[in-house]
């Protein structure tokens, strides 16, 4: 054994050693069990990215060559793929697998191939049955938890499929968290719940070969922390692959769920260009809240690279006591906002007021004042999209308060809500 590999054979020992709090894995089963599938919070069907290259990954403070696979286009996925992930299976950068098993009621599963690099591992199948599939069996009988093997533990994180007309084959995609270059086989670990018939936990082992190409990914350290209003955002690296451009980083904010995809306000431009934005997530971690933001892939020709944050969540005190009741057709400003009051009225659950607001707007300290006494807003009711005549769409919405009396004013402290910061961020890109 040379001296690489008993360093990774050292450090195999070493990760196989970790234990985690006795609780952890027992959390994360009950997790999985109750979803077939673990996505990010918001990935859209299919990404538009997708593709097979992996280069120069930093293990044990070595620099080793990594590889991805070329060679195999990957036939009757058109339906499912797009973009750069589409231009890269018509290049044949895929590597075929084409493996078999036939799974309970008699469905065939075939792992047709995968594409594979830094930042993801893209898995292609099929499940065909003469005698017929369901909509559910893609994600019933066939639900994949994970992908395992030397130095790797690969949760899924999204999933699409489209079936045939006649309704006895489906094809799909699985993405899952990237693998180790140093893997020569993976496992599928997946689970069996159909219909009808017991839940069986199964898996499937096929050959990884990560020699037959190799094409550099670029990996850049940003390690910049900017302040908004309710804390801090970190921007720690940028890894690009030809599958896509992943950021990533930590959150120290009060307030960022309070407002839905908080992190679509920050851009990636490249060559003066805006890069698409195909993904975002965050989860909590033992030192804070992670973020990703996954982007397209780059420009083959790159010339110059930043971010900018555009928008992100913020805050801002207002309060404000509007008379009630308040005419319908005419908003309250809330500074460059506008708040419309569309209805007051008395019900059997309580005093009840049907406001709209633009989509980004999130109200905060909500009462109101009735015969000398505030009461606090008890709950939300309701939550849907309208338009106005001009064709701006606004998000409606009951606030249901625990009164029986009309209410003399109605009392908002302040207002999460999409704020505009425009900062750069330059990446070096030599």
């Amino acid at each position: 054994m040379n001296k690489i590999e008993e360093r990774l054979a050292e450090e195999k020992k070493r990760i196989d050693s970790i234990t985690a709090p006795e609780d952890l894995e027992m959390r994360l089963r009950k997790a999985l069990d109750k979803a077939p599938s673990r996505s990010k919070r918001r990935v859209p069907p299919i990404w538009k990215a997708a593709a097979a290259v992996l280069l120069f990954i930093v293990i044990l403070s070595f620099n080793f060559p990594a590889f991805a696979y070329y060679g195999k286009q990957l036939l009757g996925f058109d339906g499912l793929i797009s973009g750069t992930l589409q231009e890269l299976n018509d290049q044949g950068k895929g590597q075929s697998i084409e493996k078999r098993m036939t799974l309970q009621g008699g469905t065939v599963l075939t792992i047709d191939g995968l594409m594979a690099d830094a930042n993801q591992l893209i898995l292609f199948y099929t499940l065909s049955n003469p005698q017929g599939v369901s909509e559910a069996d893609a994600t019933g009988i066939f639900s994949p938890a994970k992908i395992t093997g030397f130095l790797t533990d690969s949760f899924v994180e999204a999933g699409a499929s489209l079936m045939n007309d006649e309704h006895t084959e489906i094809k799909g995609t699985f993405t899952f968290e990237p693998v180790s270059p140093f893997a020569k086989k993976l496992t599928l670990h997946f689970r069996q719940q159909p219909s009808f018939g017991t839940v069986k936990d199964s898996e499937m082992t096929f050959a990884y070969d990560p020699n037959k190409a190799m094409q550099t990914e670029v990996k850049q350290r940003i390690r910049k922390t900017l302040e908004v209003d309710k804390g801090t955002i970190t921007f720690q690296t940028i890894t690009a692959t030809p599958t896509m451009t992943m950021i990533k980083g930590t959150l120290n904010i009060d307030n960022f769920d309070r407002i839905r995809n908080s992190l679509d306000g920050i851009e990636l431009i490249a060559n003066g260009q805006p890069v698409d934005q195909v993904g975002s997530g965050r989860q909590s971690s033992y030192g804070g809240m992670k973020f990703d933001i996954r982007y397209d892939a780059l420009p083959q020709d790159l010339k110059s690279l930043k971010l900018v944050i555009k928008e992100f969540v913020g805050y801002r005190k207002l309060d404000l006591k509007i008379p009630l009741p308040s005419p319908a057709d005419q908003p309250v400003l809330l500074e460059d906002k506008e708040l419309w009051i569309k209805k007051v009225s008395s019900t059997s659950r309580g005093f009840e007021i049907t406001i709209a607001t633009e989509e980004d707007v999130m109200l905060d300290g909500v009462s109101i004042q009735a015969n000398g006494e505030n009461i606090p807003l008890n709950t939300t009711l309701n939550q849907h999209d309208t338009k106005l005549p001009d064709g701006t769409i606004l998000k409606e919405r009951t606030l249901l308060f625990d009164a029986s009396v009309q209410p003399e004013q109605l009392i908002i402290k302040g207002m999460h809500y999409m704020k505009p910061y425009n900062i750069n961020i330059k990446i070096p890109v030599d």
